[in-house]
């Protein structure tokens, strides 16, 4: 066998992820590669921290990119956050709200869910009856952006009432993170992760978390050792805040993924450029841009409060799902996701994401559909 080297085709990446990346960040991405303690790569992690906490809305010291994609940070959150025992509440009303649920049970957290239909959200009457049920839950979870079925929900609010039970809040923020209006700190936000392959436009491969101090003093009270030496934030803290103590230096802890750190600063960068306000808007126009072309062609959505980010669509009846979505993509090279779990065969899901929500992709992808239903 001959292995050749790879030529992928271009795309255009209209799916729930990974989105379109610019030029700017693949190139950022090739630069030289530094040693994970070169003094001048320290400077660029500095950096890059500094302004996720820009994009979080958040002034915790500890906010970095894990190493990993979306689902390392919500493992790094769990196993940091949950002890053998605690009960936690955790949101159900997708595919990732399941799946942070079987995250906390690895922990061995005992896991109340609080559960909704797919493409709904929870107010915040549900949220209070659910935590006065269950007076020891330690941590709520709960998904802002729930990537299967495209329905955001609202944070506003919710720590008031988490914290004064006792219990911390954690975000899944990895579809709406440089995309939607997203305040950790004036939120209440304890602990959030996120992915770099969605709204930041980056490619996959980091997850930015942000922890708080109430989950700090949590970490710091642990009694048992975290379960993943990995994602260990007691350590990880080391390296990527030089410790604890006045002065203290970086503690090495694994090698940094070096070349990806430059890719999500370049996008960060951009991000910044364009001013996060102004990027959120993009997201939203660019939203009821397409709504209003899907609505021309008598497509309707699912979710009752839709994402700007991903938009999960109501498959017409008699189209063929697969064909359809095998013709985007072999004749105009347009990608769009299936449905996940119960919406699979039912709903498409078409991302506008960071520097793939765009006027020219709306409409080649409203122009797309219009030539394949007829």
């Amino acid at each position: 066998m001959s292995y050749l080297t790879a030529q992928p085709a271009e795309r255009i990446l209209l799916g729930p992820g990974p989105s379109p990346v610019p030029q700017r960040v693949l190139r950022a991405l090739s630069a030289p590669t530094l040693g994970h303690l070169d003094p001048q790569y320290l400077t660029i992690m500095d950096e890059t921290c500094a302004m996720l906490r820009e994009v979080f809305g958040t002034k915790n010291a500890l906010t970095f990119p894990v190493s990993g994609t979306g689902m390392a940070g919500m493992e790094c959150c769990a196993v940091n956050l949950v002890e053998p025992g605690d009960e936690v509440i955790v949101c159900v009303n997708g595919v990732f709200g399941a799946r942070m649920k079987d995250v906390m049970e690895r922990c061995g957290a005992v896991v109340h869910a609080l559960e909704a239909p797919w493409g709904e959200g929870y107010t915040i009457e549900q949220i209070t009856a659910k935590l006065d049920q269950h007076p020891k839950a330690k941590v709520f979870a709960i998904v802002q952006a729930e990537t299967s079925t495209g329905a955001l929900q609202p944070l506003e609010g919710i720590a008031d009432v988490v914290h004064a039970r006792g219990a911390l809040l954690l975000v899944d923020a990895v579809t709406s993170l440089g995309g939607h209006e997203l305040k950790v700190d004036a939120w209440g936000i304890d602990a959030i992760y996120s992915g770099t392959q969605k709204c930041l436009s980056c490619p996959p491969g980091l997850s930015p978390v942000s922890f708080g101090d109430r989950a700090l003093a949590r970490m710091d009270a642990r009694k048992t050792k975290v379960q993943s030496w990995y994602l260990d934030v007691s350590m990880l803290r080391k390296y990527y805040t030089g410790g604890s103590g006045a002065g203290g230096g970086r503690v090495y802890h694994h090698t940094a993924p070096i070349n990806m750190t430059y890719a999500l600063r370049e996008a960060l960068v951009m991000v910044l450029e364009e001013g996060l306000d102004a990027r959120i808007a993009r997201h939203a126009a660019m939203h009821q841009r397409l709504r209003a072309g899907l609505a021309d062609l008598g497509l309707g959505y699912i979710p009752s409060r839709s994402l700007h980010s991903l938009n999960c669509i109501r498959i017409p009846e008699g189209a063929n799902d697969g064909a359809v979505r095998g013709r985007l993509l072999t004749e105009y090279g347009i990608e769009i996701g299936a449905g996940l779990g119960v919406m699979a065969g039912k709903a498409w899901r078409i991302g506008l994401m960071g520097h793939g929500s765009n006027v020219r992709n709306v409409d080649l992808v409203l122009a797309a559909l219009r030539n394949i239903l007829k």
